[in-house]
């Protein structure tokens, strides 16, 4: 089971908010009359500064609170209106992003929603064919990232390995076989709603025709590593209110072992 990170920064900001808040209104006021009353009752002095200094210390529950409360307000509406880093996990979106690439997630590129239940309270931009997006399948409760192929609309069909798109074929041109004498995959620039993009085939045919009809509200989504990604082909469509953000930018990678990471894959996402 995944760690809600945002329910978790909500119920953190919300917990030290509130501490701050009833010092400020209850805790505070009391320190200051008691410190006051103690001062006119002692007189002026060291000794008296002391005692005065420690009735207005603050709790250290409330300290703690006022510390983190705004760190963890900021941080939240960064990740929640603005931008979202992301880890790629695995390899389905292979060549255009790698395991390792920490990217940059436009979170008001499609809209603007309320932390934790998604709820859009301002509406932006909706998905276009090509975007490469940030969602929740239906089938798991966890971060995907695919490409979108098919929005509110559109027919799609997936066909010997080709993209039709309202019977459209969206265009792909051979670049390369690796290795180059006994090829394991197969790199095409495929141009899907005016976007270019590399993506990798295997070197078997698919004879098999699918075809998908998108209504309103749902996305079809697949990765860019064709043969080896499980997508709206297995799982169905996305459905919007499950959209997190636009992938805009790889900011850093991280090779996996004990190896630093670098910035060599800075780039922006097409």
């Amino acid at each position: 089971m995944s760690i809600n990170f945002p329910l978790i920064l909500v119920l953190g900001t919300a917990g030290t908010g509130i501490v701050w808040l009833i010092d400020l209104i209850l805790l505070r006021p009391r320190r200051l009359l008691a410190a006051a009353a103690m001062s006119e009752k002692l007189g002026s002095g060291e000794s008296t500064d002391e005692v005065v200094n420690k009735l207005l210390k603050e709790p250290l529950l409330v300290e703690y609170a006022v510390s983190f409360f705004p760190v963890l307000a900021i941080v939240l509406v960064l990740r929640s209106f603005l931008f979202e880093p992301f880890q790629i996990p695995t390899g389905s979106m292979i060549p255009t992003l790698e395991v390792g690439d920490f990217i940059l997630v436009n979170k008001y590129a499609y809209g603007v929603r309320l932390p934790v239940i998604g709820t859009k309270i301002f509406e932006v931009d909706d998905p276009k064919n090509g975007e490469v997006m940030v969602f929740i399948p239906p089938h798991e409760d966890e971060y995907f990232i695919k490409r979108v192929v098919g929005i509110p609309g559109d027919r799609v069909r997936y066909e010997d390995k080709n993209i039709y798109v309202n019977d459209q074929k969206q265009a792909q041109v051979f670049v390369a076989q690796i290795p180059p004498d006994r090829p394991q995959y197969l790199v095409y620039k495929e141009t899907l709603g005016g976007q270019d993009h590399l993506i990798h085939r295997n070197t078997f045919r698919d004879t098999r025709t699918q075809e998908w009809v998108i209504p309103d509200g749902y996305y079809f989504m697949m990765g860019d590593n064709r043969d080896e990604s499980s997508d709206s082909r297995y799982w169905g469509l996305v459905a919007e209110e499950n959209i997190v953000g636009k992938a805009i930018a790889v900011w850093l990678h991280k090779e996996p072992g004990l190896r630093l990471p670098g910035f060599s894959r800075n780039s922006w996402i097409h």
